[in-house]
Formats: C-alpha cells, sequence, structure tokens
C-alpha cells in the first residue's frame, strides 16, 4: 500500500459501509409493503386499507299472533238465523204437541173425547168448531189463525140464560149444550143445504126451520128413514132429528136434520143428556 492512500481506503470504506445499510433499509421497506398486503407494484411502502367487516344486521324477532276475538268495531255482526215458524197441524199427526193441542180444546170446551196425541176425526171436528166460533177458514188444519183462536180463547156466546138448553146456531154451523145460560160443550154440525131434493114424489127443500122445540121421540140405534140411516136419532119436530153420522162437513149438507158424529151422539144418549122433553132451540 501506498503511503498516504490511508485516508482514501477510509473513503471507500465508508461508502461501503453507506450502500451496505441502504440495501437493507430498501430491503425492509419491501417486508412491510408485503406484510400489508400491498398494492399492485406502487413501491410504496403504505399498502391499501381494508374497508372493516360490516357489523351485523340484527334480525327483528317475528311478530306475534293476535288471539282472535269478535268482529271488529264496525264488522257487520253475522245475523242469527230466525226461528222456524210453528209447524201446521193437521189429521194423522200425532205427538205431545198433538195432546197438547186437544188438552187446550176440551179446556175452552170443544168435544173431542178423550186427549190421546192422534190427530183423528175427532180433533178434526173439535177444531172445525173453534174455526167456526173465530170466524176463520174452516180447514180443520191447525195454522197460525187457529193457533191465535186458541190462544184467545174463542168460544161462541150462547143466547139462553136459564135451564138446561141444547142450542143449534145455522150461521155458524155450531151445536151448543147450554145449561143456565153457560156453555158446558161446543160441536161442529151440519145442518140443512138449502137445496131442492124430491123424496116420495114431493120437491122439498133442505132447510132446518128456526123455532123452539122439545124432543119427543128417540131411536136407540141406527133408524132407516126415506133419506137415508140416522144413527141413534132424537127427533124434535117431525122427521128432524139430532142425530149421529158418518159425514159432518164443515158446512150445511143434510136434508134438514142436525148432524153430529157418532161418537158425540154416543155422548149424548149417556146419562140421558137428550131425554124426552130436552128443549131444543133452532135459530
Amino acid at each position: 500500500m501506498v503511503p498516504g492512500d490511508r485516508s482514501q481506503d477510509g473513503v471507500i470504506m465508508s461508502r461501503i459501509r453507506g450502500f451496505s445499510l441502504a440495501a437493507v433499509g430498501a430491503a425492509a421497506a419491501l417486508g412491510l409493503t408485503a406484510c400489508s398486503g400491498g398494492g399492485s407494484g406502487s413501491g410504496t411502502a403504505q399498502g391499501t386499507p381494508v374497508s372493516p367487516a360490516p357489523a351485523a344486521t340484527a334480525t327483528s324477532p317475528s311478530p306475534t299472533a293476535t288471539p282472535t276475538q269478535g268482529p271488529a268495531d264496525g264488522a257487520t255482526p253475522t245475523p242469527r238465523p230466525k226461528p222456524k215458524k210453528p209447524e201446521k197441524l193437521k189429521a194423522g199427526d200425532e205427538g205431545p204437541e198433538v195432546e197438547a193441542l186437544q188438552r187446550r180444546l176440551r179446556d175452552l170446551g170443544y168435544w173431542l173425547g178423550k186427549p190421546d196425541g192422534n190427530f183423528g176425526e175427532l180433533t178434526t171436528q173439535a177444531v172445525y168448531a173453534l174455526q167456526k166460533a173465530a170466524g176463520i177458514d174452516r180447514d180443520g188444519i191447525v195454522g197460525r189463525d187457529t193457533r191465535e183462536a186458541l190462544a184467545d180463547g174463542e168460544r161462541p156466546k150462547a143466547k139462553s140464560d136459564s135451564g138446561y138448553v141444547i142450542e143449534i146456531d145455522k150461521e155458524k154451523q155450531l151445536l151448543l149444550v147450554v145449561d143456565d145460560g153457560e156453555i158446558e160443550q161446543i160441536f161442529n154440525t151440519s145442518t140443512g143445504s138449502g137445496e131442492v131434493y124430491e123424496s116420495e114424489g114431493q120437491v122439498k127443500i133442505a132447510g132446518t126451520p128456526e123455532g123452539r122445540f122439545r124432543v119427543y121421540r128417540s131411536v136407540d140405534g141406527w133408524d132407516k128413514s126415506p133419506l137415508g140411516r140416522l144413527y141413534r136419532p132424537k127427533y124434535f119436530n117431525g122427521g128432524i132429528a139430532l142425530h149421529g153420522y158418518l159425514s159432518v162437513p164443515p158446512y150445511p149438507a143434510s136434508h134438514g136434520c142436525v148432524r153430529v158424529s157418532v161418537p158425540a151422539m154416543n155422548w149424548f144418549w149417556r146419562d140421558d143428556r137428550l131425554e124426552r122433553g130436552t128443549r131444543v132451540v133452532v135459530r
């Protein structure tokens, strides 16, 4: 080594140390860039900042089911079903309702025998009588008007006010058993039709004369007459009698006699309710 070159050697060594430190610093910078997830080779020490993960959104709770209640305010309520109209009662029906009908008729004085829950001919006869007294259709069927007549207690009125009398109301076609002005029993009846007929060579009118009479003769059984057979007749005006018959419609239909049902005629014979001398008033 040439004397005097030591200083030059010192300079060279200083430069070498400086270069080495610079290289180490550059390497460190590259390492930092890689760890930070650096960008696309920009050469900068700072990497692209990572966006923070969004916070979890709280899930809304499911709505609680509302218990079912009545209709909301203002809502139209469901209409209630209308009550059924009472059904009509007619011949052939049976049961407690028929028996209740029979008892009501009996209590009002309309004769029908013993209540048994069967809507038979005697019940029909009693319904006819009630309908006649009330002035409604005489169809023998218990509908609205007849039920109202039952509820109102419709009864005819007697004309006589003393003694035991059989009253025959031609207008209403009713037979009343009256004792001292009080009606005991009421029957459906059928009197003279008013039609012209011929009997024994004579032309006659089927009428029932009005007036006051008395029972003067009776036949206990079927009595044969020129116009047919009469059941247990009670004669009160010549050949005109109160008698039982198989057909007793709610309108005038006889040749002049006063018809009631066969069972009703048996009732009259029981206990001599139509004994000889009994007063009969036809009006």
